[in-house]
């Protein structure tokens, strides 16, 4: 048996016994596991070390390298984490629905867990800890199949979960971690139909492609981000910068982070040289329409693939436009209905945009670095999805269950 079945088995095996699991339980391990993390800083340090010589070994990009990177802080966020989980209320159980028929049938609507849960991602140890807390919280268990690049990293953080497991009421089979590196796991993992009863990707945009493609085994898909902030005439200076500034540069790897800058003309003639500088200074190359370098014209020049590119970097692309229609059609035509921002004083302006624009999450006068759940207040997320059933936007615990009716009855037949 390869091992993508039998760790796909064990979850499955698991599955019944993490379902009953109250929330006492689930809290009680998840508050293990945030200790052991802590309790484990170095070890996992130097886990990740291994995963970030191999990648400049192998000439990763600076981008990727830091959302492979642990260190104390991001531990400590990990494990923060999973204490907010715990202190979250739990959904299973939780009755939706509740109504008598005529009949004298009384049915309720309760959320119950999905079953096992499998994610397949790239190089984002946290996620294995993010992961692993919210599906344990909602009595999941999880199959988890990370990047190559971080195999070191996840192999110690897994060992570690384990080891907290094996001290509480859970059962360690809950989570489990495909350690081969071979792209052909990933493709098995596609075809479990039951074993697994759900897949998530996340990703870049080829990761999920592939998957959305080629499963059998149900998919709830979470987006690549080319995520837009448009700059209205109307806005406030001050308020611009700050947003596009933050929203690009604070954190450019992760799929929240701006990847086209919209900017409507007059804005632009009065503003964007200062704009541009501001980005230079913070080692943003910048690529822009023709209108745009008019104005600043040491920017290099846009090509048209540009404009429905993820970089996950420091490149930004740059468009004037007329007004609040042509960024509209922009945002329709290359936005992957990610995160997507409008900066204006105009309410009508302001309340079209939030209206029109197709995406898990629309912003106003806000940096679209808040997609996040941590930001939502959901503890963490299992990603961001960008489809329209199920679950939409940051996906927090909820989005981890389905559900079920319970129907009581005193002996009632169909006729």
């Amino acid at each position: 048996m390869s091992e993508v079945k039998d760790k796909a088995l064990r979850a499955k095996q698991a599955a019944g016994r993490m379902g009953l699991a109250d929330t006492r339980q689930k809290n009680a391990a998840l508050l293990r596991m945030a200790e052991a993390l802590i309790a484990e800083e170095s070890s996992l340090i130097a886990a990740n070390e291994k995963d970030l010589q191999r990648g400049r070994t192998t000439g990763l990009r600076a981008s990727l390298l830091d959302r492979l990177k642990l260190d104390g802080k991001r531990i400590a966020a990990m494990a923060e984490g999973l204490r907010q989980i715990a202190a979250l209320p739990d959904p299973v159980g939780d009755v939706l629905e509740s109504f008598t028929r005529p009949n004298g049938l009384r049915i309720n609507k309760v959320r119950v867990p999905i079953g096992v849960i499998g994610i397949i991602y790239e190089a984002r140890p946290n996620v294995t800890v993010d992961a692993a807390g919210l599906c344990l919280k909602t009595g999941n268990t999880v199959v988890l199949r990370g990047g190559s690049s971080a195999l070191e990293s996840n192999r110690r953080i897994v060992q570690v979960l384990h080891d907290a497991l094996a001290e509480t009421e859970l059962p360690t089979d809950a989570l489990q971690l495909i350690e081969s590196a071979d792209r052909s796991s990933a493709g098995e993992m596609l075809k479990l139909n039951g074993l697994l009863d759900v897949l998530i990707p996340r990703g870049g945009a080829s990761l999920i492609r592939s998957v959305v493609e080629n499963a059998t085994v149900p998919v709830i898909e979470t987006g690549a981000g080319v995520c837009h902030t448009y700059i209205d005439n109307e806005a406030d200076k001050e308020k611009a910068f700050r947003i596009a500034i933050n929203a690009k540069v604070q954190r450019p790897s992760v799929c929240n982070a701006m990847e086209t800058l919209l900017v409507q003309s007059g804005f632009a003639a009065r503003h964007l040289e200062a704009l541009a500088g501001q980005f230079r200074e913070a080692g943003v190359e910048l690529r822009g329409c023709p209108r745009s370098r008019a104005l600043v014209p040491d920017m290099l020049p846009a090509e048209e693939a540009d404009w429905g590119t993820e970089y996950n970097d420091y490149i930004l692309s740059v468009k004037v436009v007329d007004g609040l229609d042509e960024a509209l059609e922009h945002i329709a035509r290359y936005g992957t209905r990610h995160s997507e921002c409008i900066v204006t004083e105009n309410r009508e302006h302001a309340d079209r945009f939030l209206r029109e624009v197709d995406a898990a999450a629309v912003y106003h006068n806000a940096s679209t670095r808040f997609t996040d759940g941590f930001e939502f207040g959901f503890g963490a997320e299992i990603g961001i999805s960008t489809q329209k059933l199920h679950a939409r936007g940051p996906m927090g615990l909820p989005a981890l269950t389905s559900t079920k009716y319970i129907v009581k009855g005193d002996g009632q037949i169909r006729s």
